[in-house]
């Protein structure tokens, strides 16, 4: 298989299909609200025969006004803090949470280069969100490596956190 997650693609199916059993459990729905990953969470969790029974939707929201239009985040808030951010993030899990049918959802948005740096968000700088209910809970990481390396990461890390999420 070759993919632009082809190095790590054992550890993220494994981590797919933890996913899945641990949403399968709780009868739960997953959407996610990808920027920096493109739709590597989205495409690893359809890897895994049956997602259709915990997977509802992914969001790739790569520009700011796809967020605004898609996840109803204001322009404002995104000017206000960068789309880099723990704020968007959070924004973007409760956005995806608000326009599908899922339980819980996930965000991704960062940095992964080889432009784009800005002060005080080196390249590998990303911000995940994951939301169920009223609750949120959001991360800020730096991943070192070279594009597809940080992409992975963030797949590997979104998904480990949403597991961690469920318990």
């Amino acid at each position: 298989m070759t993919t632009a997650l082809a190095d790590n693609t054992e550890q993220i199916t494994d981590l797919a299909a933890q996913a899945g059993r641990a949403l399968q459990a709780k009868g739960w729905f997953l959407s996610t609200a990808e920027s920096c990953t493109g739709g590597g969470v989205s495409q690893a969790i359809t890897e895994i025969a049956g997602s259709s029974e915990w997977f509802d939707c992914g969001f790739v929201t790569y520009s700011n006004a796809s967020k605004t239009e898609l996840l109803d985040i204001p322009e404002a808030e995104i000017a206000q803090h960068g789309t880099v951010s723990e704020e968007i993030a959070a924004a973007m899990a409760e956005g995806a949470l608000a326009n599908s049918n899922a339980d819980v959802t996930l965000s991704t948005t960062g940095i992964a280069g080889p432009g784009g740096a800005v002060p005080g968000k080196p390249v590998g700088t990303v911000c995940f969100g994951w939301s169920v209910g009223h609750q949120t809970h959001t991360e800020r990481l730096v991943f070192a490596g070279d594009r597809r390396a940080v992409r992975e990461q963030t797949v590997i890390h979104a998904l480990q956190g949403l597991l961690r999420f469920l318990k």
